[in-house]
């Protein structure tokens, strides 16, 4: 059966307010700044069997594939690199050489809570910690040492400040951290360390960050900084809840910048690891959504175009592989997902981005890219439909990859389309 985790139930906390306006953040992407493949990160069910995606993707994140520390070292210094190995293998048949391993998932020997896991996908014990941090030492040594120049990148727990996939205190997971830094830093330089990914989502309407991740994740930056900050990315993971949309997904990425800036943490690029929206729970109020319609054309656009404007180097998509009830937007060949996520691409990677305005008072949100000396706009609204003046512009083509000509001065606008010649 396919593993699959899922957010656990979260209070409501006020840290941002529902009515809060969506504007380009000062951390936005730099204009001018060109568009990288990296941007579009992706999860793989079952890479560690040879599966791979049939759309162009820029980054692996490998978790839910079998490649956690209670599957690589199932009894102390026994490892089983098979699956890890096929994994990166395949990756890298398909040409893509960006791949970050999740270092997490205690294994049943080494964990300080056997009760913890079991659910979700994740083995018992997982979610606990080690109880000797030598044996976190010796893992993560273990896997730096055999994959160095090959993974490129090394995450410090998946949603650690969710007990579904961790028990630990803030402190323990600085401490993590920070081992984890100094023996990826001594073996493999090159290699990137990125922060442990918090979940960020509200139970309700998905527009503020919970209870859960303000305790968690205040103490854990308080903690992190006596290290003197040893981490290269800082990571959220901002689904919304279950009937949340993507302008409920741009304040949690706000809500997370800012309590980056409550702690002061030192400004480094943030990643949003794993994203999908519908996800269930908790509670009957928030049911499991299905988003087959336009909007999983629109919605899977605008997790990469709302990453520009409000300053996300890069977010891995939840998942690629087969059909599931646990995430709204499928993504496989020929779903509205896939589909979606592999025009934007055609659309922006290798643009030098110009900067987005708009937004605002019901006004469309205007991004301009220039590519080739050839100028295009990528234009939609946050709420209805609205006219936008074509002036310049003799195309017009939507995110199912047909393009049609523009007759007149203007085109209404709803989901994302781009504006060519």
């Amino acid at each position: 059966m396919r593993k699959f985790h899922a957010l656990t139930s979260i209070a409501v906390a006020g840290a941002l307010a529902a009515s809060m306006a969506i504007a380009p953040s000062a951390t936005a992407a730099p204009k001018n700044s060109t568009v990288q493949r990296d941007l579009f990160g992706m999860h793989v069910f079952n890479v560690e069997d040879g599966v791979w995606p049939t759309v162009p993707i820029g980054g692996l994140r490998l978790w839910d594939t079998e490649t956690t520390w209670s599957v690589l070292e199932p009894a102390k210094g026994q490892f089983a690199w098979g699956k890890l190995d096929t994994a990166v293998a395949t990756a890298k048949q398909n040409g893509v050489n960006d791949i970050l391993l999740v270092l997490a998932g205690t294994p049943a020997w080494a964990t300080d809570d056997p009760a913890s896991g079991g659910a979700a996908g994740v083995l018992p014990g997982a979610a606990g910690m080690p109880r000797n941090m030598a044996d976190w030492d010796s893992f993560v040594t273990a896997v730096v040492t055999r994959y160095k120049g090959q993974l490129t990148g090394y995450q410090i727990w998946n949603e650690a400040n969710l007990s579904t996939f961790s028990t630990g205190s803030p402190a323990q997971m600085a401490e993590l951290t920070k081992r984890a830094y100094d023996i990826v830093k001594s073996i493999d330089p090159a290699a990137t360390v990125v922060a442990p990914s918090m979940g960020t989502r509200l139970g309700s309407k998905g527009s503020k960050l919970s209870n859960r991740f303000t305790r968690f994740f205040g103490a854990y930056m308080k903690a992190l900084k006596k290290y003197d900050w040893p981490v290269d990315v800082w990571a959220a993971h901002t689904y919304p809840a279950s009937l949340g949309k993507p302008v409920d997904r741009a304040k949690l990425i706000k809500g997370f910048q800012q309590a980056l800036k409550a702690a002061g943490a030192p400004n480094k690029p943030l990643w949003d690891t794993e994203n999908n929206f519908g996800l269930a729970g908790p509670g009957p109020q928030n049911p499991d959504q299905d988003i087959v319609d336009n909007r999983a054309y629109s919605w899977t656009a605008l997790t990469y175009l709302d990453a520009i404007r409000f300053g996300i180097d890069r977010v891995y998509w939840y998942a690629w592989g087969p059909e599931n009830d646990l995430v709204g937007i499928q993504m496989y060949e020929g779903t509205p997902g896939a589909t979606a996520y592999a025009t934007l691409q055609d659309w922006i990677v290798g643009a030098t981005y110009k900067g987005c305005k708009g937004g605002n008072k019901g006004k469309p949100v205007d991004c301009t890219f220039v590519q080739n000396g050839k100028t295009t706009k990528v234009v939609w609204t946050e709420k209805g439909s609205k006219k936008f003046k074509t002036k310049g512009f003799s195309e017009v083509c939507s995110l199912n990859g047909t393009c049609t000509p523009i007759n007149g001065k203007s085109v209404r606008v709803s989901d994302p389309v781009l504006l060519t010649n």
